[in-house]
């Protein structure tokens, strides 16, 4: 029988979930990490909230260990690559707090608007102080909504309820879905000056990191209002101090910063701030949820092996992942090059499997090339939640099998339609096993995908090739493989450049310079 051990407050339906479902389980809570050390190899699950730490050290001690289950969105606590390395599945419950951070925003919003915890303590401190709390209205104001994704979108639902406008800015957002939620649809400069309240609902990921600084924060409308429950590290909390103090920030509610537990903070003791102790997720309901899901969660994997919001492997049967693996990393490699050549809404994306592939069980591979597309904009997204995350924006995503090949046994091909075109990318294996990309859009290219990239649309005149070898020579960037293709002679035609170290804006915008050159763009993988 399968034996769990729960080391963090989790509801008491949860033991009997796992009981119910055949797996023992013993709680003790409050372990140290050298007595959690000391037991974990007795145990083939862990289920923890954000207390416990999940250390390479704790899993090099945890001998039977199959799975980790956190109750909770975030894993900073697990060391996911230690785990990984290990064969330890990490999983979470990314959708149970939804509501409830939803909420709070709400809530911190109207805080915000009529200064309730600074008027509760003026009067309970008997001072009676009527005239000094002039609050503002949420009806007919803007609230500008940065990441329109599964909070983001009930809070935005939410405002509509208090008649308040409605702007958001999300990368992933198409126009079809933010007319079903009844927003307008924007980009960030064109929110940043409308809204009189914006509301953060974003990950933290290189894209969003100090997305609010003094720079962004001086295209704000005077007076604006903002609202964080996302992740701290979104705001620079010095430079919202100076637009608080200089007045062109009316104010700020804040549930999470840059560094937690945050006991000290640039921004504590200033009256037009309000402050609670990322407090998104704490509620009865959320924690009950989160608990309930985690215990299913670990009680299918440890009895039939089902996986369910997996961080870290994909949702493949044992028979299937043999004659899956090569075919993941080529899904992967076709999304990941989508995504990064990608820079509108998108509306839609087409997985054709043809010949070999498939006879097989594609959806883990389409699920494999949604992380990758979605990946460069949000770092959490992994082949569990990409479809799901996908379909919250509104994301159609279709498969079409044929058994026949043609040029080549097997194929996949990744069409991903925008607000602006359609783009396709074509890739197979060779020798079974290798992925190669077969072609881009229209034009057929043979290319291995290597760590650091340049793509480059070019018109196929005399001397591109040569004055882009100077170009990166020049810059001290060697080129380990350069492989080309065109529709026609003088026509449309596209460069792979495989370098040996990450492009630089600076060589970059020299690349677009370049006589010939329509495009050019550095990818990583």
């Amino acid at each position: 029988m399968p034996k769990v051990l729960i080391s963090d407050s989790l509801s008491p339906r949860a033991v009997e979930i796992f009981r119910e479902r055949g797996v023992e389980v013993d709680v003790k809570t409050g372990l140290k990490p050298e007595d959690l050390k000391a037991i974990i190899g007795e145990y083939d699950g862990l289920a923890i909230r954000s207390a416990t730490k999940v250390t390479k050290d704790v899993l090099a001690a945890a001998s039977r260990l199959k799975v980790v289950g956190r109750a909770g969105i975030g894993v900073d606590n697990v060391d996911i690559p230690a785990a990984t390395s290990r064969g330890v599945v990490v999983m979470n419950t990314p959708f149970g707090n939804s509501i409830t951070t939803a909420e709070h925003a709400i809530a911190m919003m109207f805080a915000l608007a009529r200064e309730i915890p600074a008027a509760n303590a003026s009067t309970q401190a008997g001072k009676w102080e009527k005239n000094r709390f002039m609050g503002v209205e949420l009806t007919a104001k803007v609230l500008g909504v940065v990441g329109c994704g599964n909070i983001g979108s009930i809070v935005a639902d939410r405002a509509l309820g208090l008649k308040m406008r409605v702007v958001a800015y999300d990368p992933f957002l198409s126009h079809e879905r933010a007319v079903d939620l009844g927003v307008e649809k924007v980009e960030l400069d064109d929110l940043l000056a409308r809204a009189d309240f914006i509301t953060l609902h974003t990950p933290l990921t290189d894209g969003t990191r100090n997305l609010l600084n003094a720079e962004s924060l001086a295209k704000t409308r005077k007076g604006v209002r903002i609202i964080n429950c996302a992740r701290g590290g979104l705001i620079v909390e010095e430079d919202l101090k100076a637009a608080l103090e200089s007045g062109h920030v009316a104010g700020a509610a804040l549930d999470v910063f840059a560094a937690e537990p945050a006991k000290d903070n640039a921004l504590f003791g200033m009256d037009q701030v309000i402050c609670t102790p990322h407090l998104g997720a704490s509620t009865t309901e959320a924690q009950e949820n989160v608990a309930l899901q985690v215990a299913e969660q670990m009680a299918d994997y440890l009895v039939s092996g089902a996986v369910v919001n997996a961080l870290n492997m994909a949702s493949v049967s044992a028979e299937d992942a043999p004659k899956l693996r090569p075919y993941m990393a080529l899904a992967e490699q076709l999304g990941s090059f989508a995504g990064q050549i990608t820079e509108s809404g998108l509306k839609g994306v087409t997985v054709e499997y043809e010949g070999h592939v498939a006879e097989l069980n594609t959806r883990p591979l389409t699920a494999l090339v949604l992380m990758g597309l979605l990946r460069p904009l949000l770092n959490s997204v992994n082949m569990v939640n990409a479809p799901v995350i996908a379909r919250e924006r509104d994301i159609e995503i279709a498969e079409t099998k044929r058994e026949r090949a043609s040029d080549y046994q097997t194929l996949i091909r990744v069409i991903v339609e925008t607000e602006h075109r359609a783009r396709s990318l074509t890739g197979t294996l060779f020798g079974g096993e290798k992925p190669r990309l077969v072609g881009i859009e229209d034009v057929p290219i043979e290319a291995e995908v290597s760590s650091h990239m340049l793509f480059i649309r070019n018109e196929d005149k005399p001397g591109f090739i040569g004055h882009l070898g100077t170009t990166l020579g020049d810059a001290g960037v060697n080129v380990a493989t350069f492989h080309l293709g065109r529709t026609a002679p003088g026509e449309n035609a596209i460069a792979l450049v495989s370098v040996d170290q990450p492009i630089s804006d600076e060589v970059l915008r020299k690349i677009e310079a370049l006589p010939s050159v329509v495009r050019a763009k550095a990818l990583s993988f």
